[in-house]
């Protein structure tokens, strides 16, 4: 698939909702058509090992962890068309005018990232990515309550839902978290 015009894909929705198994297979269907793909993640995700993007099903994908935004503008190779990004939610604001200037560049640019924090809350540059986004998929996960579509992610701490005052950055899968629905996802204030 040749491409012409640049663009940004934006996957996003709550944990375990399978988005970085999506940004995987748009990558490998990229690779498959014989475009040079990188990918980059925020160092401070370390889960599943720092070289690589991995989603909570064990797919995976070769990733340069860099610290800020500002690296992966000068890590990106020539010959490279598709740029991937995991995690944006952690990245610094930079990471909006780096999608853009990519995308101004004609690479496809496609990025995975939490809609919301534990709060429900806007995460971080996610917003801004969304509404510059030619393509936006927001995918469901599964209440751990009643089964029912779930499009929030619960934190807990030792078993009871995280307060409001918490860290909103803690780095964490399925010990700490969990995907909630609207009406099971609990915030407490006090």
């Amino acid at each position: 698939m040749s491409q012409t015009h640049g663009r940004i894909e934006v996957i996003c929705g709550s944990m375990f909702s399978g988005k970085t198994d999506e940004l995987i297979r748009r990558l490998r269907r990229a690779v498959i058509a014989r475009q040079k793909v990188q990918v980059f993640k925020p160092q401070i995700d370390h889960r599943y090992g720092l070289e690589k993007v991995t989603s909570h099903a064990g797919n995976d994908f070769d990733a340069l962890p860099v610290t800020n935004s500002a690296q992966i503008l000068n890590l990106i190779e020539s010959d490279t068309t598709v740029v991937g990004i995991d995690e944006a939610q952690f990245f610094d604001d930079g990471i909006i005018q780096l999608a853009t200037e990519l995308a101004q560049r004609n690479y496809r640019v496609i990025i995975a990232g939490l809609d919301q924090d534990f709060r429900g809350q806007p995460f971080g540059p996610m917003p801004i990515l969304l509404s510059l986004a030619e393509q936006v998929d927001k995918l469901q996960a599964i209440c751990m309550i009643c089964g029912e579509a779930a499009s929030r992610t619960q934190r807990l701490v030792n078993g009871k839902p995280a307060k409001y005052d918490e860290p909103i950055v803690i780095v964490g899968a399925s010990e700490m978290y969990e995907a909630r629905c609207r009406i099971h996802h609990e915030v407490p204030r006090d």
